[in-house]
Formats: C-alpha cells, sequence, structure tokens
C-alpha cells in the first residue's frame, strides 16, 4: 500500500508469509517482525526516500523503489538491496514510473502502469516476459511464493479482468478471470497459488476464484457502500479471509465453511430477491482509529495483526462466534532495535 503523503511513512507491505512487515519513508525503510513486534532492521538514508519495499521471506535481499520529497532513487528504477554487502548490487531501469515490485527466488516482477516485467533473480538478470495490462496506476499484482508454483496474477487488458500466467512454464496458456464489471482494486494469491480472491474500485464484494480452473468459488460481502480496498490476505491454509478498507473496518471470512458467515434473514427467498440479500458477510470484524491501514492473519490461531498509516499496530483476537478482542496496541515507528 504506498501512498505519495505528507506523513513520513511512504509504504507498508507485508512480507510473503505475512510474518514480517516492510516500511518505506522519507529517511530510509525498515523491516518490523509481526509478532512478537520487534524492529529487525532499520535503514536511515541522509540523501532521500523509499516509496517501495519488497521483502524476499526473511532473507537479505529486498527491492527498493525511490520516492517522497526527496527520492533515494529515480521513481524509473528498481534497485535490489543486499543487506548483508549494505548496499544495491541490482538495478533495473525502466521508461516510466515503477508501481510495484514482487519476488520469488528466482524471478523479479516489475509493475509499470501498463506493463509487467519478468526477470530471473541473478546478478545479470535476463528478460524472460513482458505483459501488456489496463491502466494499473496502482501497481496490482501478486506473485505465488510457493516453490511448486509460479504462477502470476494481473490486471488483463480489459477491465475488471484479471491474467493468470504460470512463469513456471511457458508453453502453458495464460488464462483470463472476468472478475469484476468495473476496474480491479486489488489482487491477491493464497500461498499455494490454488486461490484469488479479487475485488473491485466499488468495493463492495471480494471474489474467490479457483487458480486452476477459473471457477468463482464465494462472493464475500464486505458493505454496501462503496470503500477503497486497502488489503486482502488469506491464513497459510486457505480457510480464512481478512479485508481491510478506507471504512476503518477489517472484516474476517470464512472461506472453508460458507456458513459461519453471516447472511441475510431474507436468504432462503433469494431467488425472488436482489442478489444483495443472498450475500455472505463477514463473521467477525473489527475497527481501528487510523482507517488506512494493511492486515493479515498472526502466528497464533484465531490472530489478525493490522499496520497503520499512523504508525500504530494491533493484534486482535477472534473467535467462531464472530466476538473480537484487542489485544495489544504499540507505535512501531518509536520503536528501536533495543525495544
Amino acid at each position: 500500500m504506498a501512498h505519495a503523503a505528507n506523513s513520513q511513512l511512504l509504504y507498508c507491505g507485508f512480507n510473503q508469509d505475512q510474518c514480517c512487515f516492510a516500511c518505506g519513508l522519507n529517511d530510509g525503510f525498515r523491516i518490523y517482525s509481526c509478532d512478537p513486534l520487534k524492529e529487525k532492521m532499520r535503514r536511515d538514508f541522509e540523501d532521500g526516500g523509499i516509496v517501495y519495499v519488497e521483502m524476499l521471506f526473511r532473507c537479505n535481499f529486498l527491492a527498493l523503489v525511490g520516492g517522497g520529497k526527496t527520492p533515494k532513487y529515480p521513481s524509473n528504477k528498481v534497485m535490489i538491496w543486499d543487506d548483508l554487502k549494505n548496499k544495491c548490487v541490482i538495478e533495473l531501469e525502466f521508461r516510466s514510473e515503477v508501481r510495484a515490485v514482487k519476488l520469488r527466488r528466482d524471478r523479479i516482477v516489475v509493475i509499470l502502469e501498463n506493463k509487467i516485467y519478468v526477470y530471473t533473480f541473478t546478478l545479470t538478470p535476463q528478460r524472460l516476459h513482458v505483459f501488456g495490462t489496463c491502466d494499473n496506476p496502482k501497481g496490482l499484482g501478486a506473485l505465488c511464493p510457493n516453490s511448486t508454483n509460479s504462477l502470476l496474477a494481473f490486471p488483463g487488458r480489459q477491465k475488471g479482468h484479471v491474467q493468470l500466467v504460470d512463469l513456471g512454464d511457458s508453453k502453458k496458456t495464460p488464462s483470463i478471470v472476468t472478475a469484476h464489471e468495473t476496474a480491479l482494486s486489488y489482487v491477491a494469491l493464497n500461498l499455494q497459488g490454488t486461490r484469488l480472491a479479487t475485488s473491485s474500485e466499488k468495493g463492495t464484494l471480494v471474489r474467490i476464484f479457483d487458480t486452476h480452473t477459473g471457477q468463482k468459488l464465494h462472493e464475500l460481502r464486505r458493505g454496501a457502500d462503496r470503500a477503497t480496498i486497502y488489503c486482502i490476505n488469506f491464513n497459510h491454509d486457505s480457510t480464512l479471509l481478512c479485508v481491510s478498507s478506507d471504512k476503518g473496518t477489517i472484516h474476517i471470512f470464512s472461506i472453508q465453511d460458507g456458513e459461519k458467515n453471516k447472511h441475510s434473514s431474507f436468504a432462503p427467498a433469494k431467488e425472488f430477491l436482489p442478489k444483495y440479500f443472498s450475500s455472505a458477510w463477514s463473521f467477525a470484524k473489527f475497527t481501528v482509529p487510523e482507517a488506512r491501514c494493511i492486515c493479515a492473519f498472526g502466528p497464533e490461531k484465531n490472530t489478525v495483526i493490522a499496520v497503520c498509516w499512523d504508525g500504530s499496530t494491533y493484534k486482535c483476537t477472534f473467535n467462531a462466534e464472530g466476538e473480537c478482542r484487542r489485544d495489544s496496541y504499540a507505535q512501531f515507528l518509536r520503536m528501536t532495535d533495543d525495544d
């Protein structure tokens, strides 16, 4: 989630297994473990800001994009930082601004507004693919980190479409999922790469698809009013889904047991009523004071971590009945690696 704001925080995002999150700031970047919350790395730059930080699990390589009031690097470059050497070891330059970067152990994926480039993750990266997309100013895209699945999901050439490409099999024909009628606002894959979650710019519905068949498996309703979706994440075994939006509410859905989700009392008569009345609503939800946040499931069962734009983080516990309790709160930007 990146924003050109006046705030010190320019970017915040989880790593592939959501055990850590990275922050880009006007004066460098930081890495934190989620639970327990602890600053794991801090790199301060006197000469510029970082607007995008992509981790590769917890290894020493990170992808950086410059930004903020005084960018550390040009916004059309991707810099691969090796923290063991405390310097950048790979540089990729493009003709337009870099919107996002996705990493896996063997690939670097760079997302521009209308194109996606795929490279080998080597000291001298080789370009493997170039894909065209519709306008993608948010840099939407998801890359499966699983060693046995190299799936890449990104906006297709038509609004509301998602293209699925197996980077491990160049002979396999890419598939198109018609996810929404309007432009996409978020695209997420589960850790195994078997499930795709999407939302549109309306932000009222989240749809889940089987990546192998393209079949829609679930349609989940966040709410009735339009909203900007900031984050969608599966838990590790893909039985639950969490969603955050600009409403300041984090919703938790069951995608293994659909009956656990809430349904309208009019649901039995759904064939006679508008689709709204047959929707599946979150079985649990909680609010945070700062609406702009990202969310992920914690390492402990039935916990969710929220990382907010004001530098705050929350850990909440929920049960099967949908009851939520706030377990902890902290201001992570005020922490040091000694805390």
